[in-house]
């Protein structure tokens, strides 16, 4: 394993929350600590990335944006493109980083995150021949969405909440990981039925994760407003056996 020179380590994972569901949104003081106990402070201008080339690095960026800091990005195809760049890299433990002063300040922007009952909201609407006032794109993939691939989580049925739409995070993205030029990235929304980049939608995914790379994916595409994301996603919705369920493809927009 080996990391960009200088870079420090940040686990998605952590939270304060207790929760059977993975990787939920800790509260305002646990991240502003942790963003402390990285030496981020608030005029740092955050650039993430992952070693996978484009995945979790999102989720953080989204983090960042979500708790009040919007000088944050993203580096395109993560390590692998450093690597294929030829820039160096190093490896071993980490050295102490001094803790930021003044402190890092958070205040999660609620209207940012959908909860259970949001997405329900929803799904209600949809099946009562009413507009949604939102739309849920879905980052898992096709065969996820439409119900012949099972779920890796223990407990978690397979196929969609009925009215989204499924826009598969790998597909904003190109064969080598990096993102797609924006015009690409519209339209693979707009062939899934998503009616524009700025129309009012919802993220959802397995876990909150890979929705991050879709809600980077829509601001590349020129959306004028971060994405919501569904933080519970589909680890709290289809693991509830009371929640209505969809399979097959999403019908025409």
């Amino acid at each position: 394993a080996c990391r960009i020179p200088g870079a420090a380590f940040f686990d998605v994972d952590a939270t304060d929350v207790a929760s059977p569901l993975p990787h939920m949104l800790p509260s305002d003081a646990f991240f502003a600590r942790t963003m402390s106990e990285l030496g981020i402070v608030h005029d740092d201008h955050v650039v993430c990335y992952d070693g996978k080339g484009l995945f979790s690095a999102a989720r953080f960026w989204w983090m960042l944006r979500a708790y009040g800091h919007p000088a944050a990005s993203v580096l395109d195809g993560g390590l692998p493109a450093w690597q294929r760049a030829g820039h160096a890299t190093e490896s071993g433990p980490h050295a102490p980083v001094a803790r930021a002063s003044p402190p890092f300040e958070a205040r999660l922007d609620a209207s940012l995150v959908a909860d259970l009952a949001k997405v329900r909201s929803l799904v209600d609407a949809f099946q009562s021949g009413a507009a949604p006032a939102q739309t849920l794109v879905d980052a898992r993939s096709q065969a996820r969405f439409e119900g012949v691939a099972k779920e890796a989580r223990a407990g978690c049925r397979s196929g969609h909440a009925p009215g989204s739409r499924s826009v598969p995070f790998d597909r904003v993205l190109q064969a080598d990981g990096t993102m797609r030029p924006p015009e690409q990235v519209a339209a693979v929304f707009a062939e899934a039925g998503v009616p524009g980049v700025d129309a009012p939608l919802v993220g959802s995914c397995g876990s909150g994760v890979t929705a991050a790379v879709l809600a980077l994916a829509l601001e590349h595409a020129g959306r004028a407003s971060l994405l919501e994301i569904y933080d519970g996603s589909w680890a709290e919705y289809g693991g509830d056996e009371s929640q209505p369920l969809a399979t097959g493809p999403a019908p025409p927009a």
